[in-house]
């Protein structure tokens, strides 16, 4: 058994200097596919739930591909890598739908804090309690998927201090989510939320990762982990993602494999201790000490993320991606993205210089694995 996995993939658009560029009005009414945030500057694009790393990837590239030329067709357009505005324009929103109101809301409540880009990762579980496990669980090691996706150092041309500044800034809603018990408990949970306005909608819960599904919260199918930071290259993507799918695989076979009954904290006490590394990890990504959800024991991320992948390997080798996995460990070595931005920086490289580097080599990878792995099936 493998878990069908699909991924929601926010991205900036803009100029080869890297100057972020409000174009999804124009996108999404010339391309199938594509999708409008509440801000113009990014858009969006979902792939087909697939349980084939090699398909996945095709899918991740043929829509970049296809949005890269339509970029380059209207005005010499192109892709911005990373998670925030790196270079500027936080200081005003530039609404994408006027007339909606549910993004009426979002913009007077939360201003430019939510302009980021990101990718969501889907992983299918059918059974609800099944996937409220699996939500618990992956709650408390979110940090970890922080950590290595980190892609946003920058904010207005300045580095702010943090690997994840997107993780750092954005607004968790509502403030408290507890860990659900039960697929009842979330439930009432969510029906209580939305009552009571902390919630405008079903979609209005952002947090590190949720349990979704086309009818939620009564009809769930796939959690969703929202922590991660927008990840361009497909192959460091998939290897997270496989992460993620081993991980999973390896609580539905143990039924133990569950914070609320393997830690020596209450549900409280877990909560706020992955909110302290939650925002460690932003701060310092795979350097960040965290704390174990155990025990609380102090524990690097890096060192966390490589005692779970010697786990998993084996489940992954045993369904037969674990080829895709491997790729984690050059992350553990090279550092994540926001580290290797850091790195260039630190040698005396200015957050521009640092980003068009970044625009060439995201769209050379692209062409590379296109060449040699999806030509088949690119237009």
């Amino acid at each position: 058994m493998v878990l069908l996995k699909g991924f929601e993939i926010e991205m900036y658009t803009g100029t080869h200097q890297g100057e972020i560029v409000g174009l999804s009005d124009k996108i999404v009414a010339s391309l199938d596919g594509f999708v409008r945030e509440p801000d113009s500057r990014n858009v969006e694009y979902t792939t087909q739930p697939l349980s084939d790393y090699e398909k996945l990837l095709c899918a991740l590239l043929r829509p970049r591909r296809q949005l890269r030329q339509y970029l380059k067709k209207i005005g010499n357009f192109t892709l911005i890598p990373g998670s925030t505005l790196s270079l500027g324009g936080s200081d005003h929103f530039f609404r994408s739908n006027p007339h909606n109101p549910y993004h009426d809301y979002i913009e007077n409540t939360y201003g430019t804090k939510v302009v980021t880009a990101s990718v969501h990762i889907n992983m299918g579980i059918s059974d609800p309690e099944v996937l409220m496990r699996a939500c618990r669980l992956i709650r408390v090691e979110a940090p970890l998927f922080l950590a290595l996706s980190a892609s946003s150092p920058f904010l207005d041309g300045q580095p702010t201090g943090y690997h994840s500044t997107r993780w750092a800034v954005f607004p968790q809603t509502p403030a408290h989510v507890p860990l659900f018990s039960s697929h009842s408990h979330h439930i009432q949970w969510m029906e209580a939320q939305i009552a009571g306005g902390t919630m405008q909608n079903v979609r209005h819960l952002w947090t590190s990762v949720r349990p979704n599904g086309d009818g939620r919260p009564y009809d769930l199918n796939r959690l969703e982990l929202r922590i991660c930071d927008l990840v361009t290259d497909p192959i460091t993507l998939l290897a997270i993602s496989a992460f993620l799918e081993a991980r999973l695989l390896q609580l539905i076979a143990n039924p133990d494999l569950d914070p609320l009954t393997q830690s020596s904290f209450d549900s409280e006490e877990l909560l706020a201790l992955t909110a302290r590394n939650e925002a460690a990890a932003a701060i310092a990504s795979l350097e960040a000490q965290l704390h174990h959800w155990q025990d609380g024991r102090p524990i690097l991320a890096r060192d966390w993320i490589a005692q779970l992948y010697q786990e998993v390997w084996g489940m992954a080798k045993e369904h037969g991606f674990s080829c895709f996995l491997s790729p984690l460990q050059k992350i553990l070595r090279a550092g994540n993205e926001a580290q290797q931005w850091l790195q260039l920086h630190a040698v005396g490289f200015d957050s521009q210089r640092v980003l068009t580097q970044a625009i060439v080599a995201t769209e050379e990878r692209e062409v590379e694995l296109e060449k040699k792995l999806c030509s088949p099936l690119v237009a």
